[in-house]
């Protein structure tokens, strides 16, 4: 347990391509280090703090959840950085540094090991960079002052990384330990990994025809045996309570629930180490994050079908809205009768809290753990319901999905909280209009369950490990991301109960200020924005700012031009010049 918080050995060097040559600085010599099983296991202990902390895990901000300001990516205001980037490689030469001395342990199995974990992590860097720049320089080695034909090494192709990365993790998942642990690098989590991998390139290689990458049905097949592997031999499984709370409650958990959970970050009271998460869903301190409207209206009704179909359903207001949908949107955002976990008194959405009016409580826990900083809920990194949505989109983008599958993946997900099963034959029949409309890419024989695999997709894994993101970027959907932000409808100025229980709980006003005890007070125009002016409609956030995606360059993101000027090889990526 608690193996992401011990740093064992200080190995940051904050390396760019120009010094990859310099050692570690704490000085652990291969003379005298690595002889042992526990040398193997305190390096590679350093490793694990190269998975994402609990903001990188929950603080999403693509087009699931919005907020009241905008990152550069959304509002197509990124530039060619000076330095930085995300293009370092620190973490590599830790990594490569172990493998070239781990061999010095007479415990052979033990080297195999660790070796194994050490390139499951090798495989993470790699993958992250691919998916960041494209192509990279492809480096198994720790590099020498006097090797400047690999300090100047151009980048290589990403089939070559792409190919190498996946030989890493067939190697993890030959190597590593088979038992389960929620807080430990096993042969599953590699499998976890290589399902990721294999769906984001395969997807990524099919879509961006204008990259001209082969074998994009190769990697959909490795992210398939990866999942059946995972599916039939692990022993994970979806954890089920009740309908209304096991969503909930699965990411509530101090604890992460190992029956789900592959791989989590740990957090403890006792150790004194917390994040924000409460804190951050409750205050105007983070940007007031929110459900989009669009992501809202994708949830189904309760019997399975859209919630857009139903007539009016534009104009609903809050609580008509929620009413007899898929049990998730009350167990992610509050919707009326919500109360904190181990507390009775109905809570409505706190408008100087959200930016939407959809107020998330995914993650959020009892009420003791508000402060700042100080929430312990365990982090899910890898679990098993991504597995099993991968699973299901590799088939059906490889044209070999089957009901049965489904009833193996997307039926368990849905099945949790009592939802009915996509059914393959009529989604087909009847593709989504309203789902159609966001994806643009998707054709085909397939073309209408794929469209509700994407929905089940974006549901079930909101406001995790920014797959939101990832996915836009693989499925080249940017253009998801110009569209006006919206959150709640209005039909204008007025007095809301939100809960139906009788009770104001929110005033929209023109001019004077009301004076209505326990409500919440909205001015028109500036605190909140509706689309139509005193004529009401839907929330607008951000509405003076024009959001833009460049097609033709922000898939990627550009190399730093300090890292060009240090290594004229390096080449740019397209139109970024």
């Amino acid at each position: 347990m608690k193996k992401f918080l011990i740093t064992i050995v200080a190995l940051a060097l904050g390396l760019v391509s120009c010094d990859l040559d310099q050692l570690p600085m704490d000085a652990i010599s291969p003379e005298t280090f690595f002889k042992t099983e526990n040398d193997l296991l305190l390096y590679t202990n350093s490793l694990y703090n190269m998975l994402p902390d609990a903001e990188d895990v929950y603080n999403e901000d693509a087009d699931n959840v919005v907020k009241n300001a905008l990152r550069d990516e959304l509002q197509g205001t990124r530039i060619v950085p000076t330095s930085g980037g995300g293009w370092s490689w620190t973490n590599l030469r830790n990594i490569n540094y172990f493998l070239a001395n781990s061999g010095k342990c007479p415990d052979k199995a033990a080297v195999a090991r660790y070796n194994g974990l050490a390139r499951f992590f090798r495989a993470y860097f790699y993958f992250g960079m691919v998916k960041r720049f494209g192509d990279v320089p492809w480096y198994t080695s720790t590099i020498e002052i006097t090797d400047e034909q690999l300090l100047t090494k151009a980048r290589d192709p990403r089939t070559l990384v792409m190919d190498s990365v996946m030989a890493d993790l067939d190697y993890a998942i030959a190597n590593l330990a088979t038992g389960r642990q929620v807080n430990t690098v096993t042969k599953w989590t590699a499998l976890a990994l290589k399902s990721r991998v294999g769906l984001y390139e395969g997807t990524f290689r099919k879509y961006h025809t204008e990259f001209n990458l082969p074998d994009a049905d190769r990697f959909l097949d490795a992210c398939i045996a990866a999942s059946e592997d995972l599916i039939k031999n692990s022993g994970y499984t979806i954890y089920k309570a009740t309908p209304e709370t096991a969503y909930l409650r699965l990411f509530a958990s101090d604890n992460a629930i190992a029956d789900e959970i592959i791989l989590a970050r740990d957090f403890s009271d006792e150790l004194q180490v917390y994040h924000n998460l409460n804190y951050y869903t409750m205050t105007a301190s983070y940007g007031k994050p929110g459900l989009e409207k669009k992501l809202v209206n994708s949830y189904l009704m309760k019997d399975g079908t859209p919630f857009t179909n139903v007539k009016g359903y534009e104009t609903m207001q809050f609580f008509e809205e929620v009413q007899n949908r898929d049990p998730r949107l009350t167990q992610t955002i509050r919707t009326p009768g919500y109360t904190r976990i181990g507390e009775t008194t109905p809570l409505v959405p706190e408008f100087g809290a959200t930016s939407t009016g959809y107020q998330l409580i995914k993650f959020v826990s009892e009420p003791k753990w508000d402060t700042f900083n100080k929430d312990i809920t365990d982090m899910p990194i890898f679990r098993y319901a991504e597995v099993l949505l991968n699973y299901a989109e590799a088939k059906a983008e490889k044209g070999t999905l089957t009901q049965v599958d489904l009833e193996l993946s997307t039926g368990l997900t849905r099945g949790r909280v009592g939802m009915p099963n996509i059914d393959m034959a009529n989604a087909n029949a009847k593709p989504d209009p309203y789902q159609a409309e966001m994806y643009t890419h998707v054709t085909g024989k397939n073309a209408g369950v794929i469209l509700e695999i994407r929905r089940e997709r974006r549901i079930e894994l909101v406001m995790e490990n920014f797959f939101r993101w990832d996915d836009i970027i693989r499925w080249k959907e940017g253009q998801a991301l110009t569209r006006q932000f919206k959150g709640m409808y209005f039909p204008g100025p007025g007095s809301y109960d939100l809960d139906k229980n009788g009770k104001v709980d929110l005033v929209i006003y023109e001019g004077t200020k009301p004076n209505i005890a326990g409500a919440q007070l909205l001015k028109l125009g500036s605190e909140i924005l509706l689309e139509n002016g005193s004529k009401g409609g839907n929330m607008v956030i951000n509405g003076h700012i024009t959001k833009k995606f460049d097609e033709n360059k922000d898939y990627l993101y550009p190399i730093p031009r300090q890292e060009r000027l240090l290594n004229t090889n390096l080449t740019q990526n397209p139109n970024w010049e």
